[in-house]
């Protein structure tokens, strides 16, 4: 069966959409149903796995990757050519451990050269992944038919850990790269998206561009009547800040899920208040794929060990305990056409204990933020800054800000917010925001009718110039 017995649903999943004519129950599914159905049956096995044994598992799936990326790409055949493993020997985790780590310089300098140049038929067809460059140094991927399977697999065992009613509407306002997602109907859908062929049927599903303005966005999601949603973090603070000043409620929603961003535990409190539903978020890679999602009934995230090896190392390169945080290092299993091999993504987490589900999939408490998102002091201190919507609204009505570390004495305050602050005003932010980062750094204040998003919809309130 499926469903295990340590997990109970609020309702039934649904049938596989039936692929013979006549034939209604017991649905025989079609051929990418059915590889999903197979996929959802193994991760339902493996989630409950000890520590040992999915650390096993991932180690015979990463010796396969590491042949075949020393065989068939440029870039690993002379990277991994010095290490003492060859295929056919244990794979270990202190072998593991003296694996070179990947940075996003080392994807861009070797552009093709970590493509394989023989990837097996069986992985199906390739794609193009390439990321926003929100950091300053996009990257360019190539995916497979496998890779996207793991990620609709993940996306439907969040769906199922969720407990979501699969007959339900979702709808969703993010990034729309096809750009048919426009103000005022969006884009409509017969289903949520990522079913794969029908493995799973469910509701209908809508979608909106995230560049469409806040009011409008409220008005779109009031028409909606959807029972899930999802969007950014900020996109969602701004939302809920409309609809508590408007009083707006939105009678039919039963949860909000949130991604790609960094998500501050306020927000949940402030979901929570607004609109009376809880708040699930995920934590994903763009390049990767799915890294960890929350588990059910509690706000730590699980890493996603049948898709990829999660590190959380110390600066030295050790692993960290629980309790400590460390940046992120990801091995994607199932990418043989470009193989990301120890990759570290500017990300930092701090690890959990044992989850108390039963689950054996290792825990992130929460993700702890981005390296860029660190600020510097004058002496060389770092850490990531908090800032608080209340605060700043004591001193005027801002609708919008962002910080940005100019130097390590100076930041650039991008506000929107009517009319400009006055002098007094300024200087009270000063005050406010010297007292919150332990520093009096020069301030600049900057006035924008709006500060626009990253080309992928992304929006982050500080960032560093560093």
């Amino acid at each position: 069966m499926l469903m295990s017995r340590r997990m109970t649903v609020n309702s039934p999943l649904p049938f596989p959409t039936p692929s013979m004519e006549g034939n209604v129950w017991p649905a025989v599914p079609n051929r990418r149903s059915a590889i999903m159905l197979s996929l959802l049956f193994q991760l339902e096995q493996s989630q409950w796995w000890d520590k040992e044994r999915l650390q096993a598992a991932q180690f015979r799936q990463a010796a396969e990757l590491l042949r075949h990326a020393r065989r068939t790409t440029p870039y690993y055949g002379e990277r991994l050519s010095e290490i003492g493993w060859r295929y056919g020997q244990p794979l270990t985790a202190e072998i593991w451990s003296e694996l070179p780590l990947l940075r996003r310089e080392d994807i861009q300098d070797a552009g093709e050269r970590l493509h394989s140049r023989a990837l097996p038929k069986s992985h199906g067809k390739t794609g193009t992944i390439s990321t926003s460059g929100s950091t300053g140094k996009p990257v360019r991927v190539l995916t497979t038919e496998l890779t996207t399977a793991m990620w609709v697999a993940c996306t439907l065992r969040d769906y199922i850990w969720r407990r979501c009613d699969f007959g339900a509407k979702l709808v969703a306002i993010r990034y729309d790269r096809s750009e048919t997602a426009t103000y005022p109907d969006g884009k409509q859908a017969r289903s949520w998206g990522g079913a794969y062929g029908g493995a799973l049927p469910t509701g209908p599903g809508s979608m909106l561009s995230i560049m469409t303005p806040v009011a409008k966005q409220v008005e779109w999601l009031a028409r909606q009547d959807a029972n899930y949603f999802i969007t950014f973090p900020s996109n969602l603070e701004a939302i809920l800040r409309h609809c508590q000043a408007e009083n707006i409620r939105l009678p039919k929603l039963r949860e909000v899920q949130t991604m790609s961003e960094l998500l501050k535990p306020p927000l949940r409190e402030l979901c929570q208040e607004v609109w009376g539903v809880p708040l699930t978020d995920m934590y994903t890679c763009q390049e990767a794929g799915y890294i960890a999602l929350q588990c059910h009934g509690h706000t730590h995230y699980h890493a996603q060990a049948e898709n990829m090896i999660v590190e959380v190392l110390n600066d030295d390169g050790s692993a960290t305990a629980p309790g400590e945080t460390g940046k992120v290092v990801v091995t994607h299993l199932h990418n043989f056409a470009s193989p990301l091999i120890r990759y570290d993504i500017g990300d930092f987490a701090e690890v959990g204990e044992a989850c108390p589900c039963g689950r054996g999939l290792p825990v992130f408490n929460r993700i702890v933020g981005r390296a860029r998102g660190l600020i510097t002091l004058p002496n060389g201190d770092q850490f990531w800054p908090f800032f608080s919507n209340h605060k700043f609204a004591e001193i005027a009505p801002i609708r919008q800000y962002q910080i940005v570390q100019k130097s390590r004495e100076s930041l650039e305050i991008r506000l929107v917010v009517e009319p400009n602050l006055s002098a007094e005003q300024e200087d009270k932010m000063r005050t406010l925001l010297a007292a919150r980062l332990g520093y009096p750094f020069a301030m600049t204040f900057s006035y924008f009718d709006e500060i626009p998003r990253s080309a992928s919809g992304k929006f982050e309130d500080f960032k560093s110039e560093l």
